[in-house]
């Protein structure tokens, strides 16, 4: 049997939105359910399955999926994937008209903006007086983090629940930091701590230094997740955006609530031109193997002793402390000449809007359930790795406080000041969130890939993702 196209499967998916909720509903059997008595129980005896990228927070909840179970008596069956591979089975699945994955792992930009019209709208679930309540309601998600990975367009519509908040950092190995601090700071004539007051030449030249003078701590000053693939333009924007570049007009709006239609490009300006020359200035001195790395890569040469710093995600902490115990440290990205940025990446859950009624019920159990706080503190503590919370209420809990020093049993709270300064609107750094941004994602880390190879000079490479996105952007959404 041939393998649909990716159009195919797009245009199918799309295609299938206006009637998911009624599609497949009379070829199969909903769920049971039985009225009354306790919310939790009423859905005792339903499957659901849940389709998810293959996370740490996902395998903290697969870990200890037995407390849901036990509350509700609905068996979930947990089927992770890589992105890419998640995006495309998700696809098929909204346009069979069918639910076989009721619960999806919503990537705003490659799941939430393209098949937005795929899910339910949460509010629907959330004002049925036969389910339960969020605790805390969604005022106590954080703000920013609602909008980015819940919804699209409509400021009112929620359609999915923040379950994940992984978000860019300055990771660098304090130990090595403390032992040469008097030395750079002679050398290069200012402090060199970590922090969101250092500039992105600083950061330079810090890298520049390690290279220099700490050959026998570590074989480089700094590493990036430069391999041609998303984890590309992720470390790329965190310095598009710090020297004033935008891919968009408007493009905090663009990034948090999106748009089915950004306008042109803006990539061709002065100052994106500037950050791509800064970006391929500082590859330049990086290791070599960045160019080969996402950010699995980066992060296992820095636990590796590889690497005296670099940009990843914050979730990684979790794995650092385990292989270097107390030897990080953790700050918000460096400034540009516009400010800073960090990249964030959460993503919410969903429900799929092929689900029939008592299913939809089901799901939202494990929605609300998934992000609850008590779930989201488990989580912490999870062997497993586990994510950091979307809440604010657990931040604000003793035990997650104390945590955000050494000794911790929640090592991915030791990032808590360095993401709290990420997270604010002035910082966070958010993608754009259209539906046609895989295809321009794809433009943008090919010809960045190109930069660093020698292919293209930074100008070349940004008027040529300006060019390709423009024309992505004006064919529009393909249905």
């Amino acid at each position: 049997m041939d393998r649909p196209s990716r159009r195919d499967v797009l245009r199918g998916a799309l295609a299938a939105g206006a009637a998911l909720t009624l599609g497949g509903c009379g070829s199969r059997g909903d769920a049971p359910r039985t009225a009354g008595g306790d919310q939790w129980r009423q859905y005792q005896g339903t499957t659901l399955n849940f389709i998810s990228e293959n996370t740490a927070p996902t395998a903290a909840i697969a870990a200890d999926i037995r407390p849901f179970t036990d509350l509700t008596g609905i068996d979930v069956r947990i089927v992770t994937l890589e992105l890419t591979a998640l995006v495309q089975r998700v696809a098929l699945d909204l346009a069979s008209g069918r639910a076989q994955y009721q619960v999806i792992y919503a990537d705003p930009y490659q799941v939430l903006a393209p098949y937005q019209r795929g899910l339910v709208d949460l509010r629907t679930l959330q004002a049925d007086a036969n389910l339960p309540d969020l605790p805390g309601g969604v005022a106590d998600f954080i703000p920013a983090q609602l909008d980015a990975a819940g919804r699209f367009v409509d400021r009112g519509a929620v359609y999915a629940l923040p379950y994940d908040a992984p978000t860019m950092i300055w990771q660098y190995r304090r130990d090595l930091f403390d032992k040469y601090r008097g030395r750079m700071a002679a050398d290069l004539g200012f402090d060199p701590t970590p922090g969101g007051d250092r500039t992105w030449e600083e950061y330079f030249r810090m890298a520049e230094w390690f290279n220099k003078n700490a050959t026998s701590d570590v074989r480089y000053g700094t590493g990036h997740q430069a391999r041609q693939h998303d984890s590309l333009m992720n470390d790329f924007s965190n310095v598009l955006w710090s020297y004033g570049g935008t891919y968009f007009d408007d493009g905090k709006e663009v990034g948090r609530l999106g748009s089915r239609d950004p306008g042109p490009c803006r990539l061709d300006s002065d100052a994106a031109i500037a950050g791509a020359e800064f970006y391929q200035r500082l590859l330049g001195i990086a290791d070599p193997a960045s160019k080969t790395w996402d950010w699995d890569g980066v992060g296992a040469a820095f636990r590796a002793g590889r690497l005296a710093m670099c940009p990843n995600w914050h979730e990684f902490a979790a794995s650092n402390e385990q292989v270097l115990p107390g030897k990080v440290g953790y700050a918000a990205l460096p400034k540009g000449p516009a400010g800073t940025a960090n990249m964030y990446g959460g993503t919410g859950v969903a429900i799929s809007a092929n689900t029939l009624p008592n299913e939809r019920g089901a799901a939202w159990l494990f929605l609300v359930w998934s992000t609850s706080p008590q779930t989201q503190l488990a989580n912490l503590k999870s062997k497993a790795g586990g994510g950091t919370p979307t809440r604010t209420s657990v931040y604000e809990l003793p035990e997650v406080r104390a945590a955000e020093q050494r000794p911790s049993q929640m090592p991915n709270m030791l990032t808590a000041a360095a993401v709290r300064q990420a997270w604010q609107a002035d910082r966070i750094g958010l993608r754009p969130k259209i539906p046609m941004w895989n295809e321009c994602n794809t433009a943008i880390f090919t010809q960045l890939s190109r930069m660093l190879t020698g292919g293209a000079s930074p100008e070349e490479a940004m008027r040529s993702i300006k060019s390709r996105v423009d024309q992505i952007v004006a064919r529009g959404w393909v249905a």
